[in-house]
């Protein structure tokens, strides 16, 4: 096995064992289909107190509008899905069934830990190549 081989092993390894980070999930907020505007409007009210309240309490860390119009995007802080869907389901929209939830745990980049894996390895690689200084 090569040098190049194994370091690339370990590498994947390390990806593989920091891919259960989770610091936030995104939820997109999709209106249901057939449900009328009106009756979204009819909640939104309430659905706004409760967004800043989560927002004042920290656990929604950014909150956007969709561009096609059909909803928002959170990013909250949560540990988990699980921990996400019980603070969307507790809102007014979703109490009245007219929207859909889709959760997606994010965490740190994965592959900036290549970047900073093991140093001291990347160079003993180049120990052998000759330094030379231009004057």
């Amino acid at each position: 096995m090569t040098h190049s081989s194994t370091v690339q092993m370990q590498a994947q390894a390390q990806a593989q064992a920091f891919s259960s980070i989770t610091t936030g999930v995104i939820v997109i907020l999709t209106v249901k289909a057939g449900v009328t505007r009106e009756r979204v409007m009819a909640v939104m009210p309430a659905e706004i107190r409760e967004t800043v309240r989560l927002y004042l309490e920290g656990k929604i860390r950014e909150w956007y509008s969709r561009g096609d119009g059909r909803g928002a995007v959170f990013l909250l802080d949560a540990r988990d899905v699980a921990e996400a869907q019980a603070i969307m389901e507790g809102l007014p929209l979703a109490q009245e069934n007219v929207v859909d939830h889709e959760y997606i745990a994010v965490g740190p980049l994965l592959p900036l830990r290549l970047l900073i894996a093991k140093p001291e390895r990347q160079q003993s690689s180049n120990k052998d190549e000759t330094y030379t200084e231009d004057r």
